[in-house]
Formats: structure tokens, sequence, C-alpha cells
């Protein structure tokens, strides 16, 4: 059985620059969400890393090849650039974070959240 803990945290206690994680320590599921000032935007983020783990737990794509794609991702990427790592055409978990992303903006559009104020918000942490 699953034990699933969603919290939020600040921003600055990410393990690297995002403002969604999702770990696993056996069966137990953490997703730590930044803090954004905004419940919807949380949820919808956490929504976000929810889907994309179990999507890569029921393909076979583990959590430290997630975690060494988005942490060198990250320290390559380029002062400006707000690019996500999961769209990146060599993630190892492009197709998961697609389908996350899908459901993500149906759950912001039916919560009301303009798409284009969150994205803002997320690439200001």
């Amino acid at each position: 059985m699953l034990d699933i803990q969603i919290v939020t945290i600040p921003h600055e206690a990410q393990r690297y620059p995002t403002v969604g994680d999702w770990d696993w320590n056996g069966q137990k599921l953490t997703i730590r969400v930044s803090d954004m000032g905004n419940w919807k935007y949380e949820a919808a983020v956490a929504l976000h890393e929810l889907a994309e783990c179990l999507l890569c737990k029921h393909e076979g794509v583990f959590q430290d090849v997630v975690d060494d794609f988005d942490k060198q991702y990250e320290e390559s990427r380029i002062e400006g650039d707000v690019s996500e790592p999961g769209d990146h055409q060599l993630a190892p978990y492009r197709d998961q974070h697609f389908v996350a992303t899908t459901l993500e903006r149906i759950f912001a559009f039916e919560l009301g959240i303009d798409w284009s104020d969150y994205e803002e918000t997320v690439n200001s942490l």
C-alpha cells in the first residue's frame, strides 16, 4: 500500500532549483511543493508531481534517473532560461512529464487559474 504525503515547503528548502519534487522512500512517497502563497498554484504543482511520479513508477523510470537528469539540467541552465527539464527531448521521463502537464493544465483551468500568471509565479522562484 502506498503512503503519500504532500507538503508545502519554503522554496529554498527544495533539493535543487524546482517548485515541485517527488521522493520515494520504500513505499512512502513524499511530494514537496514550493510555497507560492496560493493554495491553487501549490495544488496544481502537487497534482503534476503525483501524476508524473506514479507514471514513472508504472513505466519503470527510476527516481535516481529523473533526479540525475534534472540536476544536470539545472546545473547547465543558462540564466533567463525558464524551460522545464521534463520537456527536453532527452528527458528520460518526457512522456510522463507531458501527461502530468496536461493534467495540471486541465486542473488549473477548472480552478480558474490564469496559466500565464501561474507560470510567471513559478518562474519567479
